[in-house]
């Protein structure tokens, strides 16, 4: 995996669609959309936080669910519509002054190939697209929705040495 890529990271970028869900988009009666979300990713990424690395979200689809949701988990910096991705992680990047290097993306299909492609540490999840797994640093053994991004929040936390100052109080 190279562990030497994530000791710098200072922001993990996530998608959201097959990143943070399992991917299905469900609507109601009313033509509202539905989304469900894991809570043990969601604790993985209030543990990042914690330990002072940045969380963002960029999607290319835009969803109210996704708002609420980062909103619950204190994320700030959320990019819905974001068909270029790439305009958003450069946005992020700067307004970070962060290099490339201090970044981590996880995505899961062709569009997030860009950022993917220029990041510190690259990861797709388990049930990413074939395309991506072949070009990543890391593939998860977890899937989407399903403690993929717990994952790679512990593994970004350990490899830090920032796992025992975020996880103390529980043990």
């Amino acid at each position: 995996m190279g562990r030497e890529k994530v000791r710098d990271i200072k922001l993990l970028i996530l998608d959201v669609d097959g990143v943070l869900t399992d991917g299905k988009i469900v609507y109601t009666d009313r033509g509202e959309e539905a989304k469900a979300f894991d809570v043990k990713d969601g604790h993985g990424l209030k543990l990042l936080m914690r330990a002072g690395v940045l969380v963002a979200l960029i999607t290319g689809r835009s969803s109210p669910a996704v708002e609420h949701r980062a909103r619950d988990l204190g994320i700030t910096r959320v990019y819905q519509k974001a068909i270029n991705k790439i305009e958003a992680y450069e946005e992020l990047r700067r307004a970070e002054n962060l290099r490339d290097a201090e970044i981590c993306v996880v995505g899961d299909d062709l569009p997030d190939l860009p950022i993917l492609r220029i990041c510190g540490f690259s990861v797709a999840v388990a049930d990413s697209a074939e395309e991506v797994k072949r070009e990543v640093d890391y593939v998860t053994n977890k899937e989407a929705g399903k403690g993929a991004v717990r994952e790679v929040c512990d593994i970004i936390l350990k490899a830090r040495g920032l796992w025992g100052a975020v996880t103390d109080r529980y043990f």
